[in-house]
Formats: structure tokens, sequence, C-alpha cells
């Protein structure tokens, strides 16, 4: 389960990002059209459990409020000195996406697809790398950090499938549900 930024802050954070995948060949960049902000991860979900996990999950984003964010920061996965996974922050409000991230993971389990990683605290965040090998990539991060992008308005969760490949892994769209607008919109 996921949101996904819109183009305009995909292309903000890429022209910060492309340089970098020069300067670090040996770490495994996610493509661009990989990026998303994961509320919820499934790992393997039976294909019969797909239509009560499409009603859990249309439940939990109706229940919850667009959400405004925006791409900002940088991190790693342990830690910059011994990373496995580069990542960009994103700007919230922290207990309103925690609250959504929850209900999906909530409606996942319900639906008979518990989330693998449930129980740990909620990071939002994009991956943009993985390391073969942890390593040091406090320079990327450091530079990475300065990024800020647009503010924009997330108004729908999407279930995402992954398909593995020996070279990256490639997302495939299987269902989206809008999101509560805000009064008066």
């Amino acid at each position: 389960m996921a949101i996904v930024p819109p183009p305009e802050a995909l292309g903000e954070l890429a022209a910060v990002v492309e340089p970098l995948q020069v300067a670090a060949p040996d770490l495994r960049w996610a493509g661009r059209e990989s990026w998303h902000l994961t509320l919820a991860f499934l790992g393997e979900v039976d294909e019969g459990l797909l239509a009560e996990l499409s009603t859990r999950l249309e439940r939990a984003a109706g229940r919850h409020p667009q959400q405004r964010l925006s791409i900002t920061g940088a991190g790693a996965f342990p830690s910059a000195g011994k990373a496995r996974v580069v990542w960009a922050g994103i700007k919230a409000d922290g207990r309103a996406l925690a609250a959504l991230a929850a209900s999906v993971a909530a409606g996942a389990r319900r639906a008979g697809a518990p989330p693998p990683d449930e129980g740990r605290k909620y990071h939002p965040h994009l991956t943009l790398a993985r390391c073969r090998q942890p390593a040091d990539v406090r320079s990327l991060t450091n530079e990475l950090a300065l990024a800020s992008g647009p503010a924009w308005t997330a108004d729908a969760i999407h279930l995402i499938r992954s398909h593995l490949t020996t070279s990256s892994p490639r997302y495939e769209q299987v269902g989206s549900w809008p999101l509560r607008p805000e009064a008066g919109q």
C-alpha cells in the first residue's frame, strides 16, 4: 500500500538524485517510476484475498483525510555509516500519516494479509537506492538532505504489486482508493 507523489515532486527529486547516481554507481538505484511512499508492506498476498483486501482498503482510505506532503531530507537504514537503504524523507502531519498507515495495515490484517513489518515504528520515506553490502553513504545523505520539493496533496492510496527481477523491482498498480476530501473541497 502506498502513496505515489505527483510527477512534479518526482521531477525535482530526480534532479537532485541523478548526479548522485553517477557519483555512486555501485549502489542499486531505484528508478524514478518506482518511487512511492509505502504505507504498509504486505509481502506475498494470495490472489484469493484481493477482493476482501480491496474492500478493507477502500474503507480505510475513506476514513482518512487527504494528506499534505512534500519530499524533504534524506537518510539511510539502519544508519548512514552502515547503510543498506538510502531514502528521501517525507514532510507531513506525522500523526495523520501514521494513523493512515496503521489503518491500512489493520485492513490488510483483517483481510488475511498481515504486513510482515507490523509493529515497527512507521517511518515515511521513498527508497532511492539499496546497497549490496553495508556502506558508508554519509556524503550522499548529506547532499540529499538539502533537497526540498514542492508540497502536494495526496488524495488516494494505491495497492502496488512488486515484480522482483535481478536488476531492480518493477511495480504495478493493482488498485486505488480515494482519501476523504477535507471539508469544503
